[in-house]
């Protein structure tokens, strides 16, 4: 097997696995709620991040198939353009999701006395419902400008070829546009995970300090939660590299064996992050404990 082939392995493994993994948290946190009949915070984020990650995984192995396997149909329809603004929505969805996830962790785990951490702590539910509200407006901001080109190409072709075509720096540059509210909300992802990665820090330092020898539950589980965190940090930066490579290969000569690299590295956070999901939530772990027993049965 060629280098090549095994990198499209690995993709369609990572492919296969994300989706299940997925699927499995949204399905458990959909029972859960029928069961108690009401809906958490924390249940609404999980099933909305698995749901994005769900939807954007499909997406990009739609992507991959048509540009590997049908390049004439790809570029010659509207297939690319419709992947392109179904994949700004998703990835908006993803980032907003999983900012909140670790805003909620920040809140309800970190220790600070600072007024404004306490005042947060306090009014948890409401922030975190306000930001996941924002996430709609976000859309009516992005549905006018992806939509836009694509009438006005379709209004520029119609008496002409009939086919409609992006230029790549047009592309290009419209990608970046989209991507930085996205940046951002990324960022405030990255200050919250670095400053409950601090407080854990600091609080395990103390545990050690005072320990009188023996393993400290408490001081275990802030090392796994710590663990837990720098995992999805690294997750989360190698998923905005291979999109950045899968962005730029519209910019430069085709290079197949780059694409299914960049394609590789995207799909290994939703996948690898579904699954510190699962092992990290009590209740998601139990499931899947009992899920086994009965495949293994």
């Amino acid at each position: 097997m060629t280098f090549e082939g095994l990198l499209l392995f690995v993709a369609v493994s990572e492919s296969v696995l994300g989706v299940l993994g997925n699927g499995f948290i949204g399905l458990v946190n959909c029972i859960n709620c029928v069961k108690n009949k009401k809906i958490s915070t924390l249940s609404l984020i999980l099933t909305g991040l698995a749901s994005s990650r769900f939807c954007l995984i499909w997406i990009i192995i739609t992507d991959a198939y048509a540009r590997l396997f049908s390049p004439d149909m790809y570029l010659s329809g509207d297939l690319s353009q419709y992947i392109a603004y179904l994949w700004i929505i998703m990835n908006q969805s993803n980032v907003w999701f999983a900012t909140s996830l670790s805003i909620f962790y920040f809140l309800k785990i970190a220790n600070f006395s600072h007024c404004i951490f306490l005042w947060l702590k306090g009014h948890i539910n409401k922030i975190l419902l306000l930001l996941m509200g924002c996430l709609p407006i976000s859309w009516l901001f992005t549905f006018p400008n992806i939509t836009m080109p694509f009438i006005n190409n379709i209004m520029k072709n119609r008496n002409t070829t009939g086919l409609i075509t992006m230029q790549k720096s047009e592309y290009f540059i419209n990608q970046i546009l989209f991507s930085i509210g996205t940046l951002l909300v990324f960022i405030l992802c990255l200050i919250t995970c670095f400053l409950l990665i601090t407080s854990l820090w600091k609080h395990n330092r103390r545990m050690q300090l005072n320990a009188t020898g023996f393993r400290d539950p408490s001081t275990e589980a802030h090392i796994k939660a710590m663990k837990i965190l720098v995992s999805f940090i690294i997750l989360f930066i190698l998923y905005f590299v291979g999109t950045a490579i899968q962005i730029s290969i519209d910019t430069m000569p085709k290079n197949k064996l780059l694409y299914i690299f960049g394609m590789t590295t995207t799909i290994l956070y939703p996948c690898g992050h579904s699954f510190i999901l699962i092992l990290g939530n009590s209740k998601l772990k139990q499931a899947s404990l009992r899920v086994l027993k009965l495949l293994k049965c």
